[in-house]
């Protein structure tokens, strides 16, 4: 029997819990603990006195382990149905390891987005080059000075080939005219390869956007762009008035 508390526990708690061969386990962050019920499906209490049986939890094994040089408390469960698990990482720098929980955190982000949309987009800026034709399209279409502004969207698309191309050490000048040209033959799916730095099909190569992840950037981004536009005067903020002091 394990008994986990949110607070301190008293002297007195602590003699009977040893009494009676208890395991008290003290968790003092909130998210924790609620993560915690999850885990063993308890209901956390808020008041002293002996809970019911369909408010205690069940786990198959609790024990501390020493992890990483340090002892932690080990709460497994045996079912794979479990609706909470634990990755643990190491890394030898401290650089290394904060670049491998960020590519965890993304990893586990576009799955939990791909189970409330499954639909996907191909990647490697193919999707944005898509937008920026048929933008740039729009925007010769259009009379009047509107035309300007549509062309400087479809222009602003060109970002993300653009650092993609950088950033695989290649003239992004020219990789966004062979990923123009390519989009004008047809290939709404080809976009930048990073390890060749050269256009590719996208599809072929599994490489994918999620469609909310981009249909979000582009609607906030737009959100900015107009908030930006809209403000007309700029308001500086002074000191408050009264007698200065002396400077020494």
């Amino acid at each position: 029997d394990v008994v986990i508390s949110g607070g301190s526990i008293s002297e007195m708690a602590l003699h009977f819990i040893e009494k009676y061969d208890l395991l008290a386990v003290k968790v003092t962050s909130k998210f924790e603990l609620r993560r915690l019920c999850r885990t063993v499906g308890a209901t956390p209490l808020v008041r002293l006195g002996p809970c019911m049986p369909d408010e205690m939890g069940h786990c198959d094994l609790v024990e501390t382990r020493e992890l990483a040089g340090g002892r932690c408390v080990v709460f497994q469960q045996n079912d794979e149905e479990s609706a909470v698990a634990t990755i643990i990482i190491r890394s030898a720098t401290t650089s290394q390891l904060d670049d491998l929980e960020r590519a965890l955190s993304d990893g586990v982000n576009t799955v939990k987005t791909l189970c409330e949309d499954p639909r996907m987009l191909a990647g490697g800026g193919a999707c944005d080059i898509a937008l920026a034709n048929i933008i740039g399209e729009m925007g010769e279409s259009t009379p009047g000075l509107e035309q300007y502004a549509i062309k400087k969207f479809a222009a602003a698309l060109e970002i993300i080939p653009r650092i993609l191309a950088e950033n695989a050490g290649k003239d992004p000048t020219e990789v966004l005219s062979n990923l123009y040209a390519a989009h004008k033959k047809g290939g709404n799916t080809m976009g930048v390869d990073v390890e060749t730095g050269n256009v590719a099909d996208m599809k072929e190569a599994s490489i994918f956007d999620t469609f909310a992840a981009k249909y979000q950037a582009l609607r906030l981004a737009s959100d900015v762009a107009i908030t930006i536009l809209r403000i007309d005067q700029l308001i500086m903020s002074k000191q408050a008035g009264g007698p200065k002091l002396p400077k020494q």
